[in-house]
Formats: structure tokens, sequence, C-alpha cells
């Protein structure tokens, strides 16, 4: 059974950090490409950041700068870490699995970022 959990959400104020982290299971987490997407009030789901197997990464344009993606293959793990956080930024944030191929794609629960201005 494949679960991937999402923790670290919360409230924090304009300008403040969190570090999101995702731990996988049931997959063979070191072959997989790992993302981060998000979903704000009455907006589409877009996709944040990503993380190959091979580490390269790459971001949305309006977190580039202030948000790190990260796997640490040990633990079977990736991790967001945000800073300078926007009001905007505030969504459900999930982590995604993706292998490619025929194989299908996984998703978390979501976690909860919530900007106070």
């Amino acid at each position: 059974q494949v679960q991937l959990v999402e923790s670290g959400g919360g409230l924090v104020q304009a300008g403040g950090s969190l570090r999101l982290s995702c731990v996988a299971s049931g997959i063979i987490f070191s072959i997989n490409n790992m993302g981060w997407y998000r979903q704000g009030p009455g907006k589409q789901r877009e996709l944040v950041a990503r993380i190959t197997s091979g580490g390269s990464t790459n971001y949305t344009d309006s977190v580039k700068g202030r948000f790190t993606i990260s796997r640490d293959n040990a633990k079977n793990t990736v991790y967001l870490q945000m800073n300078s956080l926007k009001p905007e930024d505030t969504a459900v944030y999930y982590c995604t699995s993706h292998r490619g191929g025929t194989w299908r794609d996984y998703w978390g629960q979501g976690t909860q970022v919530t900007v106070s201005s």
C-alpha cells in the first residue's frame, strides 16, 4: 500500500518560514521523481516544485528564490523549505510521486499552509 504523508503545515505570518515534509512508503522512493503542488482558495492546483530521482530541481516562477525542494532517499522523505512566505502562498500543499512509464502517480492527503498579512 502506497502512502505519502505530509506534515509541517500551519499558520505563519508574512515573511515567516515553514518546512514541509512528505514521508513515502510502498514505493521505491529513490527512483521516483517527487513534487509539491498546491491549491489555493478558488484556484486551480499548480505545481510548486519538483525534484527528479537524480536531484535536479525546478520551481514555479512565483516561488523561485524563496522555496527549496530537497530529498533524503535514506529517509524516503521529500522536503519543501518555504521562506519569505506571502499571503498568496496560502494553500493546501500536496506531495506527489511520479515514476513515469505505465506507473501511476500517487498523492498525499495535503497539508494546509496559511500565511497571514
